[in-house]
């Protein structure tokens, strides 16, 4: 069966799955929202109320919706501390889990580098937003970060009082760009001047460098982050399953 016929036997509740997930991409759902009716839904896209029914619970399956009994059916909200395990994997050698705290140290609206073009899939005069922050486990200064957002994505970020630990819930709640996945490329570096003066460690000393890309919905990359890690009393742990 070629891909045409494939697409034209898809059931009707699945395009209407994928309509109703184009309004979490451009964000005209949001986290926490609450959503019309499915009768209401219905109506608007000239279904059935079973087909609306069908496709909110893909949704809902795939962790994007929350169906709540007798109150309706809402856009789910990034639970702050499976993205903290699922994203962060910094663990102290004696096994005892922690949350990392943070701390910004600048934030700027520049011209995005080559690199940083080609990492986010940015057009030739695109901007990005530029974060350095450090993070912390049991007091102790273990990362330094330069994180890299498509400007045209998160306009306004600089009119925040603050820049949260957990910077994907905020994307999410905020600017209504969802991380759905990442990928990292782990290799060893030698710390240089600006890593030994927020890190505290000697010129030269071991670290662990993270080089990762974080996706949104739509499968476009929403942030490259690079972080440098000291490893003395910490370890990157990852589960394969």
């Amino acid at each position: 069966m070629n891909g045409t016929n494939e697409i034209a036997f898809r059931p009707l509740y699945q395009h209407v799955r994928d309509h109703l997930f184009a309004r979490l991409i451009d964000g005209r759902w949001k986290p926490g929202m609450l959503l019309p009716s499915e009768q209401q839904l219905a109506g608007e896209l000239g279904v059935g109320q079973g087909t609306v029914r069908k496709a909110l619970d893909v949704l809902a399956l795939e962790n994007l919706l929350v169906r709540k009994q007798g109150r309706g059916t809402f856009v789910a909200f990034p639970e702050e501390g499976r993205l903290h395990f699922q994203f962060y994997r910094l663990r102290a050698d004696d096994g005892e889990i922690c949350l990392p705290e943070s701390a910004v140290h600048s934030l700027a609206r520049v011209r995005a580098s080559a690199e940083a073009k080609d990492k986010l899939g940015l057009k030739r005069q695109a901007e990005v937003w530029e974060i350095e922050r450090t993070r912390s486990l049991r007091g102790e200064v273990v990362t330094v970060e330069q994180i890299m957002l498509p400007a045209a994505r998160f306009p306004g970020l600089d009119r925040l009082e603050e820049i949260p630990n957990n910077v994907y819930v905020l994307y999410a709640t905020e600017f209504g760009q969802i991380v759905t996945r990442a990928t990292e490329r782990l290799k060893s570096v030698n710390a240089a001047r600006h890593d030994c003066e927020l890190l505290g460690c000697k010129r030269g000393a071991a670290l662990l460098l993270i080089d990762r890309v974080a996706f949104g919905l739509d499968g476009a990359p929403v942030e490259w982050r690079v972080s440098r890690c000291t490893t003395e009393h910490f370890h990157y742990l990852s589960e394969l399953k």
